[in-house]
């Protein structure tokens, strides 16, 4: 563990780090969605056969009726109502986000509004490799089943012996996941993104993947949208000499079971800052600061995707926070409630991107179209700035549709 100061030049290290990508990952998935999109599922199979060891033909890519139903034989049997304890968390709290398309007129009968639709079709990513992540089915379909979308297909790597796990078929069938494909890593995404005669093309690619799932969604976006492009998670926490070692200690333990996953401690705390840095032996920095305004100042820089802030008033600190995926006020809001059955989605900006990025919500399921509609009374009251900057920009055709109106 490194102990480092406010003023240290490290941190600009933290401040700029960036997706773990190499010119030869990205060679590499342009090569992989260029024959998905040029040979469709003979590439998909190749690269299933090549990456994950197993042969498909193009039938036995979709998981049939039947190995939905085996599923549920090979899960514990308190599963499912637990399962539905955090589905009820999670459309409480998206319930409350959802947007309603609407129209304003006024005494001219001029009309503007916004008309809100989801979107038809979208493709959810469940990465499987070093486990499979059960709780990422949820908190990527749910969201957008809430939204309203029209379809949703499910992609996620098939084992050794061809299968997915059980508990993701489980959640996927709960959540009425309409189509489920035994496919993983860039040619998911491809697929995704192109179509082939086996898996439709959507709309929008959502859900975590590794560096060549990551990659892949960059490069396919235009062809399809992306909730973001995820990096390796990250933790900060901010506390001072009231918080309980313990618990900074577990929550940098728990952080530490993800690969490659950035861990940080600020404090202004000397004591604090020893105690951590010789209790935890782990791949993790601690930041001393003189107060908690500075900390909050270099938590804002980091931007990270999860912050938990252990004071005993944490929202005194909450109103000066600006850039976090996820915020965990108090000592017992552990980052694995926000994992797991808190309800806003785990599916969060990470490498600093929260300055501009948000966690996955009903929002990203939902596009609007404006509505405009003039009378000619209004149209005549607009007339003259209209025709003004039509003249500016030379459009000539522009002002004459304007202006065969009023013949």
């Amino acid at each position: 563990m490194k102990l480092i100061r406010y003023n240290s030049k490290q941190l600009e290290k933290i401040y700029n780090r960036r997706f773990p990508v190499t010119k030869r990952i990205i060679q590499r998935v342009s090569q992989i969605l260029e024959d998905v999109r040029l040979l469709g599922d003979d590439a998909v199979i190749k690269y299933t056969r090549k990456f994950d060891g197993v042969k498909f033909t193009p039938k036995q890519l979709r998981v049939s009726e039947r190995e939905i139903s085996g599923a549920y034989q090979n899960i514990s049997p308190n599963f499912v109502a637990n399962l539905k304890v955090i589905i009820e968390n999670i459309r409480r709290f998206y319930a409350r986000s959802l947007r309603k398309s609407w129209r304003t007129k006024d005494s001219d009968g001029l009309i503007l509004g916004e008309l809100y639709e989801p979107l038809e079709k979208v493709g959810v990513y469940i990465p499987a490799g070093t486990a499979p992540l059960v709780s990422t089915v949820y908190m990527t379909a749910l969201p957008a089943r809430i939204a309203g979308v029209k379809k949703v297909v499910l992609v996620s790597p098939p084992d050794a012996h061809g299968f997915i796990n059980p508990h993701i078929l489980v959640v996927a069938d709960l959540l009425k996941v309409d189509e489920i494909y035994k496919i993983g890593g860039a040619q998911a995404i491809g697929a995704l993104a192109y179509g082939t005669k086996t898996v439709p093309r959507v709309d929008k690619i959502v859900g975590p993947g590794n560096v060549y799932v990551s990659e892949a969604k960059r490069q396919v976006f235009g062809y399809v949208d992306i909730d973001m492009i995820a990096g390796p998670t990250e933790l900060v926490i901010i506390a001072n000499r009231y918080s309980d070692p313990s618990f900074i200690t577990a929550d940098l333990r728990a952080q530490a079971e993800h690969a490659h996953g950035l861990a940080i401690l600020i404090t202004d705390s000397k004591t604090l800052a020893r105690e951590i840095k010789t209790k935890t032996e782990l791949n993790a920095t601690v930041i001393l600061t003189k107060n908690m305004i500075q900390a909050v100042e270099i938590a804002n820089k980091i931007a990270p995707e999860h912050l938990e802030i252990l004071i005993q008033n944490p929202r005194k600190l909450l109103k000066h926070i600006k850039n976090a995926g996820a915020i965990f006020l108090g000592p017992y809001s552990p980052t694995a409630v926000g994992d797991y059955v808190a309800g806003p989605s785990h599916v969060l900006p990470t490498c600093g991107t929260a300055r501009f990025f948000s966690g996955l919500s009903v929002f990203d399921f939902v596009k609007s179209s404006h509505i405009i509609s003039y009378s000619k009374k209004a149209l005549e009251k607009i007339r003259e700035p209209l025709e003004k900057v039509a003249g500016i920009e030379g459009l000539k055709e522009h002002l004459d549709s304007v202006k065969v109106r009023f013949k």
